[in-house]
């Protein structure tokens, strides 16, 4: 099987977020690529480079408003006399369906959600070439030429909306996915196993009924996203009952996760997809630096095994897991888990 993935992924280099008003270094970090690359290998998964499939697949999630501000806000901020070394919003609207400003400094408050989503000077082109990995990934599996791909998306994407950036996050790498997929499947079904709620692909897919969205994911009452993630989110309009969020207690571990992962996959087989996206976030491990979940190194075999029963048609799509020794370990394991079970 094949890990898509681009060494220009590598060139994102943020450098900063705020947590609790308080500046650390960004935890996206290149050296995240590096060891996920390897846990990869380590599966016996050979790489593959993406071919360049075009703005295309990126503009059918994302708005042209959205995608014009992140392939060129970088030299229009830098303009600004005093401005920061990143884009980094400092000011958001209440609302968002008023005029769209002219200015660098509006657009990127109305277009970054919050402060983990900084822009440097070659983040669009990292950010280009995850999403083209996905593409990639996906386009083998639409064509009938792999079961199942794995695509090392760096930058992630699961909290990017339509036209809306946040927590890391700037291209929806899932939608991506998803829209090949749909190119020739009825219905595709993603499954978000991220610590984080899947917001963003919740809200780039939450009034259709062709695409179900299902995230399993820490309780945002009190954790990020903070604002979406709740189980009384189903859909709307032809979506409504096409969205389902199953919010858990920080710390679960392996043996409380499986039947939750149960039931988020009846809610699969119920949707009868023709194939499969799986969110993969590594940062539900018991010693990620976010320390929100308990799952064990095992434990992403056990859950890498109930999803790969399935036997659909899956692309597998990376998002979150942050630097610890056992990041590649992680990858390795859910990889194998999947691969030595899927049909």
């Amino acid at each position: 099987m094949k890990v898509f993935f681009d060494d220009r992924q590598m060139k994102h280099e943020p450098k900063m977020f705020l947590v609790s008003g308080a500046q650390k270094p960004s935890p996206e970090q290149s050296e995240r690529a590096t060891r996920l690359l390897d846990g990869a290998k380590a599966a016996g998964l050979d790489q593959a480079v993406p071919a360049d499939h075009g703005l295309g697949p990126i503009a059918a999630v994302h708005t042209s408003e959205y995608i014009d501000f992140l392939s060129h806000i970088y030299p229009r901020w830098q303009r600004i006399e005093g401005a920061s070394d990143e884009v980094i919003p400092n000011i958001h609207p209440d609302r968002r369906d008023g005029s769209y400003p002219a200015s660098a400094v509006g657009q990127a408050g109305y277009h970054q959600a919050d402060t983990a989503c900084p822009i440097g000077e070659h983040s669009w082109e990292s950010i280009y070439w995850s999403a083209q990995s996905a593409a990639g990934a996906a386009r083998l599996v639409r064509d009938g030429d792999a079961k199942w791909t794995y695509a090392l998306c760096r930058p992630p994407g699961h909290h990017a909306f339509k036209d809306l950036a946040g927590g890391f996050c700037f291209v929806n790498n899932c939608g991506v996915a998803a829209g090949i997929l749909r190119e020739s499947c009825a219905r595709v079904a993603i499954l978000d196993v991220d610590l984080h709620a899947g917001n963003g692909t919740q809200g780039c897919f939450y009034d259709r009924a062709d695409v179900l969205t299902v995230s399993i994911h820490a309780d945002p009452v009190r954790y990020y996203p903070f604002f979406w993630g709740y189980a009384d989110e189903r859909g709307e309009g032809p979506g409504l009952g096409a969205n389902l969020n199953l919010p858990i207690p920080r710390g679960t571990g392996d043996d409380d996760y499986m039947p939750v992962l149960d039931q988020a996959i009846r809610r699969i087989e119920a949707f009868a997809p023709d194939a499969l996206v799986v969110a993969l976030g590594l940062d539900a491990y018991v010693g990620d630096p976010f320390a929100g979940l308990a799952i064990t190194t095992d434990g992403f075999a056990r859950i890498a095994e109930r999803i790969a029963a399935m036997t659909l048609p899956t692309v597998l799509v990376q998002e979150g897991g942050y630097l610890s020794d056992d990041l590649g370990p992680n990858l390795t394991s859910f990889l194998t888990g999947f691969g030595n079970n899927h049909g």
